[in-house]
């Protein structure tokens, strides 16, 4: 699309708020980002005197335009569904999870062995949220770990990891963004500062060792059953596969996909590695999860443990699998570019911040608390560090402020995620209830109050970092406000209970 940006002030928060609202109340996403979508371009045609059919044709400009920006993304996900509705019916899933399940026999165990997994791979959030939850789903239902559960393991380890590790996509996007303040120098100077990656990652183990859950989580671990009309559904058609048919194709997944990034980024050709696998990471992954499907193919069908036309239909029946995350995906993309691109919704909020004039030991708070706003609201953490980035330089950086830099750029990083981490609307947020064939709502619903609750130390653990400006004494900090807010939660529901 070639129109301009106009600033539409306030006007440009309703579009998220809008499909934020509606999705939370109806139960029903699809509608609601559509409606958001559609309201974001009726804010711009009201703005620039245009009408309600204006509205509407760009409506489905700015579809069709993410359909295209976003292609290899699509072709990614629909190959990796193919992967794991083929390796499903060979038989590979199962056997896999039958041989696991005699090495992990409880829920701590098997939630550990997923957040350990997940940890593992800090390449890319997305890739690893459908890779970790293609490995794990069959063994945490065996355990009876609810699938909301596993969506939240999945989700607390993706884009947290991923924005603390110098070696991944995030971490070039951020470093290209603040090339005044050190570029992957000042990245890796803001990771004792995300204070949201490095909380979120200690609450996952707490509550994996610990089995402790609190609020809808709870609810939803005392529910789960795995019903026999289930089992039945999913052992249909399903072969005599062994252990290396699940564990051969996802390790040719993982290395050609590492592979096919750098290929793409230009590392043979004389680039780092750190910048070929941030150049173009959607690309590499596509190459890596077809490398992954052949070597599926080349191992199930002459062994006639798969037919070719058997074969073939599994691949389409996969892609089939994936066509409701695409519609979520494909909806958000278009509501965020909106915000972003036609109404600034971005301007908006980071203008606050410029605006508001407050002194510089409270900016780490105020720009987490904004940071997280505007990810939750546009469903992207790189979009939000995108915009607030190059701000919180220009304000710090040869001023006064530049003692607080480094704590507010990592402030800025750990407010994306949290956003990120919660927001229906991001890409995050659906591959994670995707990877986990998990109803998306609820892995929203479910995992709220813990993003929230650490959020909330967070928000506490920067305002102690802009006086303190050490990063070691934040941590402690946090992690110690952490630790009573648990022996409180722990406390109050121990009595609620006895009562």
């Amino acid at each position: 699309m070639n129109l301009e940006m106009i600033e539409a002030g306030w006007l440009s928060l309703l579009p998220p708020l809008i499909a934020i609202t509606l999705a939370l109340i109806s139960k029903e996403v699809y509608s609601s980002l559509f409606l958001g979508v559609l309201t974001g371009m009726l804010v711009y045609c009201f703005r620039t005197g245009g009408n309600v059919l204006q509205a509407v044709t760009y409506t489905f400009d700015m579809i069709a335009a993410k359909i295209g920006e976003n292609g290899y993304m699509i072709i990614f996900l629909v190959l990796l569904g193919s992967l794991v509705v083929v390796v499903t019916r060979s038989g590979g899933s199962n056997a896999y999870g039958q041989w696991a399940g005699k090495r992990i026999k409880n829920k701590v165990s098997a939630k550990l062995a997923a957040s350990l997994l997940g940890l593992m791979i800090f390449v890319d959030d997305g890739f690893n949220c459908l890779t970790v939850g293609t490995v794990m789903r069959p063994i945490t239902d065996k355990c009876k770990i609810s699938r909301e559960k596993l969506a939240y393991l999945l989700d607390a380890t993706a884009a947290p990891v991923c924005i603390i590790a110098p070696i991944s996509s995030w971490a070039v996007a951020v470093a290209s963004e603040v090339e005044e303040a050190g570029g992957l120098n000042a990245f890796i100077r803001t990771i004792p500062y995300n204070l949201y990656a490095i909380l979120t990652i200690v609450m996952v183990f707490f509550l994996s060792i610990t089995d402790f859950d609190f609020g809808p989580m709870k609810k939803a671990e005392e529910n789960r059953e795995i019903e026999d009309v289930e089992a039945q559904k999913a052992d249909a058609g399903v072969k005599n596969g062994t252990v290396p048919d699940l564990v051969i194709p996802i390790l040719t997944l993982i290395a050609c996909s590492i592979l096919g990034m750098a290929y793409v980024g230009g590392y043979f050709e004389g680039r780092s590695f750190a910048e070929a696998i941030g150049e173009n990471p959607t690309a590499g992954l596509t190459l890596g999860t077809f490398a992954a499907l052949m070597a599926a193919m080349v191992m199930y069908v002459p062994r006639k443990l798969m037919g070719l036309r058997e074969f073939m239909t599994g691949v389409v029946d996969g892609i089939k699998t994936m066509i409701p995350a695409l519609l979520i995906l494909i909806l958000a993309w278009a509501l965020g570019g909106v915000c972003r691109e036609m109404i600034g919704t971005g301007l908006f909020v980071s203008n606050f911040v410029i605006t508001a004039n407050l002194p510089f030991s409270f900016l780490p708070a105020i720009v987490f608390a904004v940071a997280a706003f505007l990810s939750f609201s546009m469903g992207t953490a790189w979009g939000t560090f995108g915009i607030l980035l190059p701000i919180v330089s220009m304000i710090c950086v040869g001023t006064e402020g530049a003692a607080v830099l480094i704590p507010a750029l990592g402030a800025t990083l750990a407010g994306s995620v949290y956003g990120d981490h919660c927001s229906p609307i991001s890409d995050t947020t659906i591959l994670a209830s995707t990877g986990a064939q998990c109803e998306h709502l609820k892995h929203v619903e479910t995992q709220l109050p813990y993003a929230t609750l650490v959020a909330v130390v967070c928000f506490a653990g920067y305002l102690v970092a802009g006086f303190v400006r050490n990063p070691w004494i934040t941590v402690a900090a946090s992690c110690l406000l952490l630790f009573l807010v648990f022996a409180a939660i722990y406390y109050i529901i121990g009595k609620n209970a006895a009562a």
